[in-house]
């Protein structure tokens, strides 16, 4: 193993794969690190199984390709994700072990080097410069050096540490979190609908049960095992504070024995069990990046020309104000997705950082889209292929970042 980059990207979830292999792909010598036993980052961390905003609402029509679309491939060959299927918006449903194989061979075949069980603990800058992250792993402290790096660690630990300017939340709002709970021992005709468990949830919540929060939220069958994935139990809490974050996750614990109660109250369902909680917090917002731009809410919601685009967004605004809280939806204008620019992804103090995933910079509403992981997907293939570029070239202008983007088959419209 090196110590030596032209790109580290931090974060192996789904903008860590993308930017990963879109910098690899673009000539760049790339390393990847993630602190978990596996890439994945919430599909296979969090029990979030639901990959959104790759698809537009009305017409179901995939518009974030490139990366995303080749892990769908590699899925759909195993057997192991969903036809895109309408919830409130659309989504594809998979199996959580599967995007484990499929994102080990993809990231590995792009030539890109990855560093898994390593804890990102510090970064050094030099002027605007961030020049060295600091990691760990179980035979010590080592130091690492590259040209470029990407975030796409969630909560921009490696902006933070390495003296970019970030935020924490929008507007003094954060969006709450989700426990993804995965119950099996359902028989394979029980009706198991949002309708069915929200209206067994009220039920209990007037019979007295306590540790019950929300009452709807997105349920499916998964595919390959045909267990039921929820996302019911709603916590608030800080994602930078592990003191915060632990409280939370002992109580969204305690809520997901509640909902097994709920659960088995239903036709077909006497036997169900929990498979797996999390084992994380699904955290939707922690801090952003402060960017050279600002996507709004109205760009999201009144899409203009998205030429100048070097990644696509589809995902409505989906806001989680809090606990038991119902989430806010507002939806995408024609043509059903919105362009996101460069500017976007490039912190505006820090010269070689890109953003990648939920790290971008979007105001309160514009950031409850930019989050989906569909999304991410899009940002980190982006941001992957424009930190490349900036260390191999010097830098990364638009028109080259959608070139090399459409070479990889980003099919960006414009």
């Amino acid at each position: 193993m090196k110590d030596q980059y032209d790109v580290i990207v931090a974060g192996g979830g789904s903008a860590g794969i993308a930017a990963a292999v879109g910098a690899s792909r673009s000539g760049a010598s790339t390393l990847l690190v993630e602190r978990g036993p596996c890439l994945g980052g919430a599909a296979t961390l969090r029990n979030v199984v639901t990959y959104c905003g790759l698809y537009t609402r009305e017409e179901r029509r995939q518009v974030v390709h490139g990366v995303a679309g080749e892990l769908l491939t590699g899925l759909r060959e195993l057997g192991a994700v969903s036809e895109p299927t309408r919830f409130t918006a659309v989504a594809v449903v998979f199996d959580p072990e599967s995007v484990k194989r499929v994102a080990d061979e993809l990231v590995t075949a792009s030539g890109a080097e990855v560093l898994l069980h390593t804890q990102l603990l510090g970064a050094r800058r030099d002027g605007d410069r961030i020049t060295t992250v600091r990691v760990a792993d179980h035979s010590g402290i080592r130091e690492l050096r590259a040209a470029t790096f990407v975030d796409a660690t969630g909560e921009a630990d490696l902006a933070a540490h390495g003296g970019a300017e970030v935020r924490y939340g929008n507007e003094g709002w954060v969006q709450n979190g989700t426990l993804g709970v995965r119950f099996g021992g359902l028989a394979a005709d029980a009706r198991v609908t949002r309708d069915t468990v929200g209206e067994a949830v009220r039920a209990a919540k007037r019979a007295g049960a306590a540790d019950l929060t929300a009452e709807s939220g997105l349920i499916a069958r998964m595919p390959v095992s045909g267990d039921l994935i929820t996302y019911l139990a709603d916590e608030g809490y800080d994602a930078r504070s592990a003191a915060d974050t632990t409280r939370a996750e002992i109580s969204a614990r305690r809520q997901a024995q509640a909902y097994l109660s709920v659960i088995r109250t239903l036709p077909g369902c006497s036997s169900a069990y929990i498979v797996s909680t999390g084992p994380e917090l699904g955290t939707r917002e922690s801090r952003h990046i402060r960017a050279r731009y600002q996507l709004t809410e109205k760009e999201v919601l009144h899409p203009g020309p998205a030429d100048d685009a070097v990644a696509i967004g589809a995902w409505p605004i989906e806001y989680h104000p809090g606990p038991s809280i119902p989430s806010e939806w507002s939806f995408i204008g024609d043509p059903g997705y919105y362009g996101i620019p460069l500017d976007v992804l490039r912190s505006n103090d820090t010269a070689n950082l890109f953003a990648a995933g939920r790290t971008v910079d979007g105001d309160r509403g514009a950031g409850g889209s930019l989050r989906a992981m569909g999304t991410a997907f899009a940002t980190g293939h982006a941001a992957g292929v424009a930190a490349a570029l900036t260390a191999t070239r010097g830098e990364a202008a638009t028109r080259e970042v959608r070139a090399e983007l459409n070479r990889q088959d980003a099919r960006l419209p414009g």
